[in-house]
């Protein structure tokens, strides 16, 4: 007997959760690359969307890698679509290849800002969504400038880079390596000239290798001030206190590139949009841990933006 009860509490429990969604959830390929889900809020007929780009790395559309399960990105697209604005996030390109077996080896950050573009024109043509924002998180800050610029009616960056992805790469390796700064400087130099450079420390090897060089040279290309310069549309700037791969100064970098750009500051988020109270080891072990909630501030933020 007490087993039927408790069968029936949990049927009557998931029911309730059910009717209690805010939302409608349907997964959507936009090209043969790009899968993502799209949530659309119950009560509004025509919201604004924001279309969400995930970082670096073979980064899921919930940003999650591997070995690296947060959620950060599933929480941000659900809380924002609870607040009554429609969001998609999507796979990176290399996430499904990696799940056929069949990785380009020739894969370029170009096809991302193509994958990227593609979305915005997919959801453009629907004309079912009042406005359309792009929301790029870290490499997908860049990304998501490229893909925004003439396209969209709005731009957010979250913990994006100011700086030239090389001379990021040269600050983050001279503050966790300083013995490694002069070389990471000279292969940085190396292709930023389009040139190929056999010759590195193998603890470099991890994003020096031969294999990731050309994606490096088309990636060090870009200098995301001059595309932000150029954007002319309303555009929020956000980082966190806590961030220990982008630091403040890369978001006030961004922020001096266009006048018409807010800087947001959100004390003690960190990379993945987590509070943090303690130190760094509490930092980074936050980047594996799904059950933390995203900062609220930054969810107070980009709401209010998007519907200002």
């Amino acid at each position: 007997m007490k087993y039927y009860l408790i069968l029936i509490l949990l049927v009557v429990s998931s029911i309730s959760f059910c009717q209690d969604k805010t939302y409608q959830e349907k997964e959507i390929s936009v090209t043969e690359w790009v899968d993502g889900t799209l949530l659309k809020p119950n009560a509004i007929e025509k919201p604004s969307l924001a279309i969400i780009i995930a970082g670096s790395g073979p980064t899921n559309r919930d940003g999650n890698q591997n070995f690296l399960q947060n959620n950060s990105l599933k929480k941000l697209a659900e809380t924002l679509t609870n607040n009554g604005i429609a969001t998609f996030r999507y796979d990176k390109r290399i996430v499904k290849q990696i799940r056929q077996g069949n990785v380009d080896k020739d894969i370029m950050f170009d096809d991302f800002v193509s994958d990227a573009i593609a979305v915005v024109d997919y959801f453009k043509a629907q004309d079912t969504y009042t406005k359309i924002y792009v929301i790029g998180h870290s490499q997908g800050s860049l990304i998501g400038m490229l893909a925004a610029k003439d396209k969209t009616d709005g731009f957010i960056s979250l913990a994006g880079a100011g700086n030239n992805i090389g001379d990021v790469l040269v600050e983050q390796v001279s503050k966790m390596a300083p013995t490694l700064e002069e070389e990471t400087q000279r292969v940085v130099n190396g292709l930023k000239q389009g040139e190929m450079v056999e010759n590195f420390p193998a603890p470099l090897a991890s994003i020096f290798n031969l294999g990731v060089q050309p994606f490096m040279m088309n990636w060090i290309t870009y200098n995301p001030t001059e595309i932000l310069a150029n954007l002319d549309m309303p555009i929020l700037i956000i980082n966190g206190t806590k961030d220990l791969q982008v630091s403040e100064s890369e978001a006030e970098i961004l922020k001096n590139a266009n006048e018409k750009a807010t800087l947001k500051i959100i004390k003690n988020m960190n990379h993945v949009l987590f509070e943090i109270e303690g130190d760094e080891l509490e930092n980074s072990k936050s980047y594996n841990e799904s059950s933390r909630a995203l900062s609220p501030e930054l969810i107070t933020t980009i709401t209010e933006f998007i519907k200002s």
